[in-house]
């Protein structure tokens, strides 16, 4: 199978005032959006991927199992009941390989209202001893709210791209109540690895054929390629990058666009080999809702009923653990 097409944009303009300018990125997100659903982004003005990368293994390296089980999610560590989404997801000796740490919105603390209330969804970050990793919470904080902001750029694109006012997703994305996520996960390279799933095509795979359960997908995965996306003729490569991220639309922007943009069925090919995937999963506040509309024909009724993004996500979330198993 040929490679997957993925165009590279230019997303410069989209922080500037240039109005033609920012259209015709918009073009580019359209095409590619309704194309095989990814393309990756340049010019995206975050400056510390290549220290995020470094960070980020090192951290891998450096964490003890003793630590990893004390950050453990409820779903491996049934001690630690209020994290269901923050935490380590633990590799299984013999069944599964894959490890990650994920962390949310670093305004989630125990005076925020949501953690109050007891808001599914949201908690307060838990993170490792900050005498053995040293500026690891700060760096990652940061970074954070760099991927924050050029997802705020990159939701402008993709408003004007669906016929919208630039500024559309902005009273959905923001920083006091985002339910966004990074995910900062390690695939080992090992000489006994666990039983790999085959595919119906006969590749061997991590990670199964699914849906991002997002709005967006803001992915920094660099120098081992091993996504795949479903096209009519098959699973087509989906190329890394060193300096650019990589973005697909998720399965709230399907519902919301009708399927205008359709959430791209993706899967991690195996390869043993030691790497690091870094999404950031751009989601909306829990109570945030947007009313399905068709792009660019303004009298279309919605062909779908408007839910909450907490009512999805939640949704959203059960049915990829059930189909794919925990991560």
């Amino acid at each position: 199978m040929p490679p997957a097409t993925v165009p590279t944009i230019n997303i410069a303009p989209l922080f500037g005032e240039d109005m033609e300018a920012k259209m015709q990125v918009a073009k580019q997100i359209d095409q590619a959006s309704r194309g095989s659903g990814f393309f990756l982004v340049s010019h995206h003005g975050v400056d510390v991927l290549d220290e995020l990368f470094r960070i980020t293994k090192q951290f891998h390296t450096d964490l003890t199992d003793e630590e990893k089980w004390k950050l453990a999610i409820v779903a491996y560590n049934k001690d630690n009941v209020k994290q269901v989404r923050n935490g380590y997801y633990l590799p299984i000796k013999g069944k599964k390989a894959v490890e990650s740490l994920c962390y949310l919105n670093p305004s989630f603390n125990n005076d925020h209202p949501m953690i109050k209330a007891n808001t599914p969804m949201h908690e307060v970050n838990v993170w490792p001893d900050e005498d053995k990793h040293p500026g690891f919470k700060e760096f990652q904080e940061a970074y954070y709210w760099a991927a924050f902001h050029l997802s705020s750029i990159l939701l402008r694109g993709f408003a004007l791209a669906l016929g919208k006012d630039e500024r559309f997703f902005d009273d959905y994305f923001k920083k006091e109540d985002t339910l966004s996520s990074v995910r900062l996960i390690r695939y080992p390279y090992m000489e006994d690895y666990p039983p790999v799933k085959t595919a119906a095509d006969g590749t061997k795979i991590s990670f199964d054929s699914h849906e991002d359960a997002s709005l967006l997908t803001v992915l920094y995965q660099p120098h081992v390629a091993n996504l795949q996306v479903e096209t009519p003729e098959g699973y087509c490569d989906i190329p890394s990058s060193d300096d650019c991220y990589l973005v697909n639309a998720g399965g709230y922007m399907a519902h919301i666009t009708n399927n205008y943009y359709k959430a791209p069925v993706h899967r991690v090919k195996f390869v043993n080999a030691e790497r690091l995937s870094l999404p950031f999963f751009l989601m909306l506040g829990y109570n945030s809702k947007i009313e399905p509309f068709t792009p660019h024909d303004p009298s279309a009724p919605p062909a779908k009923p408007a839910i909450t993004y907490g009512h999805y996500f939640e949704k959203a979330m059960v049915d990829l653990v059930h189909k794919n198993g925990q991560t």
